[in-house]
C-alpha cells in the first residue's frame, strides 16, 4: 500500500493586471484637465516589486503649482464655496460610489506603484477611502449641526502633502472633509505612488467635479515647497516624516496659517500575562509587519510581562515563519515590496544598529528577490530602551522586543520615545486597559486589537506624532474657521 503525498504549499493565485491600463506618460491635473508641467520636467515611476519602469510623470515647478493655486482659488470664490452643501455632498457620493465600482483597477494599481500586498490595497485600503467619502459626503449639508451654536466657514484654498504608504486611503482622509466644508484643494501625492492619485482625477472628471476645485500637481520636494510656501494657500495638511513636518510648521507659523500634521511614530505593543496569548501573537505580527511596516502607527515596539515573555517571542517567531513574502499581486503574500531603495537603505542601516548595539536578531528563513526592494520580518530581542532601534522610526517590517515586570514599568518604556501617535493594550482586565489607555502618550490606543480604523473614528497624535485629528468631528473641524461668516 502506497501513501499518497500532499504537496500543503500554497498555489500562486495573481491578481490579473488587465484591468489596469497604465498610460505612458501623465501630467498634471489643474482646473479639471491634464496639461504638461512648464518645461516639460518629467519623473519616472517604477514597481517596486520588480524595478519595472511604470510611467513618466509631470513634474510641476513652482509656476505649475502657481496655476493650480489660482485654478483652486477661482473654483472657490465663483463655484465651491457657495454652493449648497448638499449640493457638495452629491459630489462626494459620486466619488465614493466610482471608488467602490474601480475598486480592482484602483487597488492593482496601487499594488504595481507601491509593492503592497493585493490583499490590503483591495481589502483595506480601497474600501477604507469609500469609506471616508460617504462619511464626509453626509456631512456636507450639516455643518450647522456639527458645530452647534457657532457659525463655519471654509479656509479656501488648502494645500495637501500626502505619502506613499497609503496614497489612496490618505487622499480620501485629506480630500473629503475639505470638500465636504467648501474648501478647494492642491494636492501633492507623494513622488513614488502618484498614480492612483491621478487616476483619481479621472474619477473626479467622470463625476463633473467643477473645475479648479481638486487640482493635482506631481512632483517631489521642491513640489511640495512650492505648495507651502504658495502666498495664496489658506491651509496645509500634511502627512508625512517628522522631519519635513517640522520644516512645514516652522512655514505656516511664520505665516500664520491653519496646519494639521500628522507624522511618525514608535507604538508599543503592551502584552501582560493575563492576555489571551494567540490573539495578542498575531495582532503583533499585524501589527507590524502590515504593509511591510510601512505605517505610522506600526506598532514597531513590543512590550511583554516578564512572566510570559520566553514562551510568547517563541510563539511569536514561530508565526512569523509562516509569513509568506514576496509578488504583492499574489494573494497569499503576507509581506510585499518595500517601497523604495532609499527606505530599503534606511532599514537596513538601522537594522545594522541595532545588531551592533547589542540586540539579538531574528529572521524567518525567506528567499528574497533579486530584482525589487525587500526585506525579511525581523524581530529583535534583547533590546534596551537606548538602543536606537527603540527609539526612532523605522518605518519597515522590524520588531523591538523588551520586557516588563509591572504596568508602571510598561508605561514608563512605552512613553519612552519623541513619538505619541498609537499604543496597543493586550489584557483579559478592562480596569487595566483603562488604566493604561489614561497615561499612555498616545492620540489612539486599541484595546486587545490593533489597526481598526472607521472614518467616525478620530486620528492623530501629540509629541513629534503631530497635531490635529482626521476622521470624525475632530478631523472634520480642521476644515472650518468658526468664527467669522455664516452658512446657509
Amino acid at each position: 500500500m502506497t501513501t499518497e503525498k500532499f504537496d500543503l504549499d500554497y498555489a500562486p493565485a495573481l491578481e490579473s493586471t488587465a484591468v489596469v491600463n497604465i498610460a505612458k506618460q501623465y501630467g498634471l491635473f489643474v482646473n479639471g484637465e491634464f496639461v504638461k508641467a512648464r518645461g516639460g520636467k518629467t519623473f519616472a515611476t517604477i514597481n517596486p516589486a520588480t524595478e519595472a519602469h511604470l510611467a513618466d510623470v509631470a513634474e510641476a515647478s513652482k509656476a505649475d503649482v502657481n496655476k493650480a493655486v489660482k485654478a483652486a482659488r477661482h473654483a472657490y470664490e465663483t463655484t465651491w464655496r457657495d454652493m449648497p452643501g448638499r449640493q457638495r455632498a452629491r459630489y462626494l457620493y459620486r466619488i465614493a460610489r466610482q471608488l467602490q465600482e474601480r475598486a480592482r483597477e484602483f487597488a492593482v494599481l496601487e499594488t504595481l506603484d507601491g509593492g503592497k500586498p493585493i490583499t490590503e490595497s483591495r481589502d483595506f485600503d480601497l474600501p477604507q477611502a469609500a469609506a471616508h467619502f460617504f462619511y464626509h459626503a453626509g456631512w456636507a449639508d450639516k455643518l450647522d449641526y456639527a458645530f452647534p451654536g457657532r457659525k463655519v466657514t471654509s479656509h479656501g484654498v488648502v494645500g495637501q502633502i500626502t505619502p506613499w504608504n497609503f496614497p489612496m486611503m490618505m487622499a480620501a482622509w485629506k480630500l473629503a472633509p475639505a470638500l465636504a466644508t467648501g474648501n478647494t484643494v492642491v494636492f501633492k501625492p507623494a513622488e513614488t505612488t502618484p498614480l492612483t492619485a491621478l487616476l483619481l482625477a479621472e474619477v473626479l472628471q467622470d463625476v463633473d467635479l467643477p473645475p479648479g476645485v481638486v487640482n493635482i500637481v506631481t512632483g517631489a520636494g521642491a513640489t511640495g515647497q512650492a505648495l507651502v510656501d504658495h502666498p495664496d494657500v489658506d491651509k496645509l495638511a500634511f502627512t508625512g516624516s517628522t522631519g519635513v513636518g517640522k520644516m512645514i510648521q516652522r512655514a505656516a507659523a511664520a505665516r500664520r496659517l491653519p496646519l494639521t500634521l500628522e507624522l511618525g511614530g514608535k507604538a508599543a505593543h503592551i502584552v501582560f500575562d493575563d492576555a489571551a496569548i494567540d490573539q495578542a501573537v498575531e495582532g503583533v505580527v499585524k501589527g507590524i509587519f502590515f504593509n511591510q511596516g510601512h505605517v505610522c502607527c506600526a506598532g514597531s515596539r513590543l512590550l511583554v510581562q516578564e512572566s510570559i515573555a520566553d514562551m510568547f517571542i517563541e510563539k511569536l517567531k514561530r508565526r512569523v515563519d509562516l509569513l509568506r513574502v514576496g509578488n504583492p499581486l499574489d494573494k497569499n503574500t503576507d509581506v510585499g515590496a518595500i517601497n523604495s531603495a532609499a527606505q530599503l537603505g534606511r532599514i537596513a542601516d538601522l537594522v545594522k544598529v541595532g545588531v551592533s548595539e547589542g540586540a539579538e536578531m531574528y529572521q524567518p528563513e525567506c528567499t528574497l528577490n533579486k530584482k525589487g526592494f525587500w526585506f525579511a520580518p525581523t524581530i529583535f530581542t534583547g533590546v534596551q530602551q537606548s538602543h536606537r532601534i527603540a527609539q526612532e522610526e523605522i518605518f519597515g517590517p522590524v520588531l523591538s522586543v523588551q520586557t516588563f515586570r509591572t504596568a508602571d514599568e510598561a508605561l514608563q518604556k512605552a512613553n519612552n520615545t519623541p513619538f505619541g501617535l498609537s499604543a496597543g493594550v493586550w489584557t483579559e482586565k478592562g480596569s487595566k486597559i483603562l488604566w493604561m489607555a489614561d497615561r499612555l502618550n498616545a492620540g489612539v490606543v486599541w484595546a486587545n486589537t490593533y489597526n481598526q480604523f472607521d472614518p467616525a473614528s478620530p486620528f492623530g497624535g501629540y509629541k513629534e506624532s503631530g497635531f490635529g485629528r482626521e476622521g470624525g468631528m475632530q478631523g472634520l473641524s480642521a476644515y472650518v474657521r468658526t468664527d467669522t461668516g455664516g452658512r446657509s
